[in-house]
């Protein structure tokens, strides 16, 4: 019989994972799987789940939002764990999810899990750490930190919309400079995107990404006049595409490796967490995880 380690967040989402336990432990185990829960906790540390690691295990099953997923994947590689992960999705926007074509349905999506074979997909790497999906700094990057937790939960996407309202109103404007191979920006910004994935916030900004290319995809909006800039951001919320905008406006490309610099007091975001201050040396590492059901 195969173990998998099962690590799930209790509150993600809905808080549906633990109602949906015994069911995901049947359905492991009509295919001889034997499976190994272990309950987040914010007063354990995430190395806690990985105490019996050396017991071969199959692959590690997480559950829980684009945070979860990241905070995990830093541990195991902090830890030098190599072992294929499934995911499944259970936060509020699932934006890593939908990037690789994930299912909501628990047994649809463990069912691919276990018929797949591990395929080696891109992770990003900010300083000393890792992100899945998107690293952030500027306008609305951070929203999913200043919401609180119980009305993320309660309200799910309404939150961030509400919250995102909010941010409009106190626009600010951010001096950075960006060095890469294809591109060298020195200006101000409103809004700075590096896309592994495809979506931040459910809007598809990022869609010529692709996990497993090598590159990682940048979009920043530059400073603009606001009668500009409210029309911009209203077509990025509505996950509209890039190509119709100057680089005057917005700069878009894909990218191995970065660096940014910024020297005002700004906060980064790495997949809905607090991310490192800057400067900022970010890069693609190719086939940095294994992942099933993809």
């Amino acid at each position: 019989m195969k173990k998998v380690k099962f690590i799930y967040n209790p509150n993600s989402g809905e808080k549906r994972i633990p109602r949906e336990l015994d069911k995901i432990i049947e359905i492991y185990q009509e295919y001889d799987y034997c499976v190994v829960p272990y309950r987040l906790n914010k007063d354990k540390p995430i190395a806690d789940a990985f105490f019996d690691i050396k017991l071969n295990y199959d692959h590690v099953l997480i559950s829980g939002g684009d945070g979860t997923i990241d905070l995990i994947v830093n541990t195991m590689k902090e830890l030098d764990i190599d072992i294929p992960i499934g995911i499944l999705p259970s936060g509020t926007a699932n934006d890593f999810a939908k990037a690789v074509n994930l299912s909501f349905d628990s047994r649809q999506c463990i069912e691919r899990i276990i018929k797949s074979k591990p395929k080696k997909i891109d992770i990003g790497k900010i300083n000393n750490k890792y992100f899945i999906n998107v690293a952030s700094a500027g306008m609305f990057t951070d929203v999913s930190q200043k919401i609180n937790p119980e009305l993320k939960n309660s309200m799910g996407k309404v939150s961030y919309y509400l919250k995102g309202i909010e941010e409009t109103l106190y626009m600010r404007e951010f001096s950075i400079k960006v060095t890469s191979k294809e591109v060298v920006y020195d200006g101000n910004m409103y809004l700075m995107l590096i896309f592994n994935g495809k979506t931040a916030g459910n809007i598809n900004l990022a869609y010529k990404a692709k996990v497993d290319d090598g590159l990682l995809d940048v979009i920043i909006v530059k400073k603009l006049l606001l009668p500009n800039m409210l029309p911009l951001l209203i077509n990025l919320l509505k996950g509209e595409h890039l190509e119709g905008y100057n680089k005057d406006e917005i700069l878009y490309f894909k990218t191995k490796k970065l660096r940014i610099e910024c020297d005002d007091n700004l906060t980064t975001d790495i997949d809905g967490e607090k991310g490192p201050d800057f400067p900022l040396e970010i890069e693609c590492i190719k086939n940095g995880i294994q992942l099933l059901g993809y």
